[in-house]
């Protein structure tokens, strides 16, 4: 069962924008309660989607260049990379499919 990738910000050009394929990007921090919410969730589309979509997660606390760098505000963000290619966004918890969604159409 594939989990999400934790990525920094001197991994994160290997990791995301050098990937081919889509990754998604998972901007939390520990004290966030929305972000402790959809991380369940997260490691269920990692596995549902392990091949097809790699999930990693970054921490805005400890990689606040990478979160600068996409001008992250508010947490959590999910951005989606296509091929190294920012692509789509989300912001805040979300149910679970309405992320499925998301997966889906970067995949079709």
């Amino acid at each position: 069962m594939s989990k999400p990738v934790v990525v920094t910000d001197e991994s994160f050009a290997t990791e995301v924008e050098q990937h081919a394929g889509v990754a998604v990007v998972d901007f939390w921090a520990t004290w966030c309660g929305p972000c402790r919410m959809i991380a369940p969730i997260l490691d269920q589309l990692a596995a549902e989607y392990d091949g097809k979509v790699k999930v990693t997660k970054l921490d805005v606390d400890a990689n606040q260049k990478t979160a600068m760098k996409f001008q992250v505000r508010s947490i959590p963000t999910l951005l989606f990379f296509k091929d190294g290619k920012l692509v789509d966004q989300v912001i805040g918890a979300v149910p679970k499919p309405a992320l499925a969604v998301k997966f889906d159409a970067q995949l079709g």
